[in-house]
């Protein structure tokens, strides 16, 4: 298995976020994976002043690659702000394929790990090699790339469409893709992300107060000032509870969300706080309160769930698709502050009730799929269904 991912932590940049990662631990005992690990860089002032003066000619693509434990990181030099995308992409996934064909041996399935950058690629190696890929949805940056990318649409349907197997991150992510591209006949599958470990606590009614965990420089896609917005505005209870937002910052930015909370007392930093010891400070909490404006997925969510506490999470992203019908999980309009509000309230005065659902919830088959073991066996048996036509 091939897999193309500009989100794996590599040498070049050691902090990406470890969602593919964890997929590729999961199933190393299944598959032998390969991961090409991209990062894109500035082809230079020089190269682009060029490209310009012969607007038909893109910047020469050129690659620089670095072995690592997982495979290769790979940086690549093209222009950002989405110049010469399609372009670029494939012509990138043009190198890639020569290098696999090189090397040998042929994969069985290339696996392209967003639809909008890396599947682009992803198309043109398959086509190369002549061999299946697979695809993931990440909904954040597929959602937004289509929709400011209209251009690309039809070339972006045929690549969704032709793909043996596509895993979403979520169910919203997913709606939202075959809502502008058409819903496919080939099997897709909603894959949840895994946490790095799997730790569950029991729900305990606590009064100890709402919480939110995020890296302060995210403050404003994570909706800390509609939180505290909502906060204010809150009937009663959310404001007698209290906020304590777990995670660090430099200090311009734990400045700036200082200004945003104001001097009522109403909102507490507990600063960083160990990846280890979140969920015992989580299960502390009356619940998680995070009304991000754009999340792929959000590992937090789940994290905070197994941890014995409700959540409050954004329509429309997220987790969104995931807990309809669950009364623990509240859904919010992330614009609205009397939304965000009310939910605060609902969470503080019905603690208990909420905590007893998640409870049940905890024990049930339900839970289940959102364990390191479910998501890698889910995993697993896509990549197994996609490369079926290849073994």
């Amino acid at each position: 298995m091939v897999h193309l991912s500009g989100d794996f932590p590599d040498p070049v940049d050691p902090g990406k976020t470890a969602a593919v990662l964890r997929l590729v631990e999961l199933t190393q005992d299944r598959f032998d994976h390969e991961v090409m690990s991209l990062n894109r860089r500035s082809p230079g002032q020089g190269r682009l002043s060029d490209a310009f003066r012969n607007a038909l000619s893109p910047p020469r693509l050129t690659l620089r690659e670095e072995s690592f434990a997982y495979g290769h990181a790979i940086e690549y030099s093209a222009p950002g702000y989405g110049l010469w995308h399609r372009t670029m992409l494939e012509t990138l996934g043009e190198q890639l394929a020569d290098r696999i064909a090189a090397a040998g041996p042929l994969p069985d399935l290339i696996v392209g790990h967003k639809l909008t950058i890396e599947g682009i690629a992803t198309r043109r190696m398959a086509d190369r090699l002549r061999v299946p890929y697979a695809l993931s949805i990440q909904g954040n940056t597929d959602t937004r790339i289509l929709a400011a990318r209209p251009d690309l649409r039809n070339h972006l349907r045929e690549i969704f469409h032709d793909a043996a197997m596509v895993f979403s991150f979520a169910p919203w992510a997913l709606r939202q893709v075959e809502a502008r591209l058409g819903e496919r006949t080939a099997p897709s599958v909603v894959l949840p992300c895994a946490l790095g470990q799997d730790v569950t606590l029991p729900p305990r009614p606590s009064g100890g107060g709402l919480v939110t965990v995020f890296n302060l420089r995210h403050w404003r896609n994570k909706g800390f000032d509609r939180t505290v917005a909502a906060l204010r505005a809150s009937a009663g209870p959310a404001r007698r509870a209290g906020l304590t937002v777990i995670g660090g910052g430099d200090e311009a930015t734990l400045a700036r969300c200082r200004e945003l909370a104001g001097p009522t007392g109403l909102v507490s930093f507990a600063g960083p706080v160990e990846n280890g010891e979140i969920p015992a400070r989580l299960n502390r909490a009356t619940a998680l309160v995070l009304p991000s404006r754009r999340e792929s997925f959000g590992m937090v969510f789940i994290e905070a769930l197994f941890a014995g506490i409700p959540i409050i999470y954004p329509a429309g992203t997220a987790v969104d698709g995931y807990f309809d019908g669950e009364p623990f999980a509240l859904r919010v309009d992330a614009g609205s502050t009397a939304s965000i509000a009310a939910a605060m309230d609902r969470a503080v005065t019905h603690e208990e009730e909420l905590k007893a659902a998640l409870a049940d919830w905890q024990n049930s088959p339900r839970a289940r799929r959102f364990t390191r073991e479910a998501i890698g066996d889910a995993f697993a048996s896509g990549l197994h269904r996609a490369a079926s036509g290849a073994i």
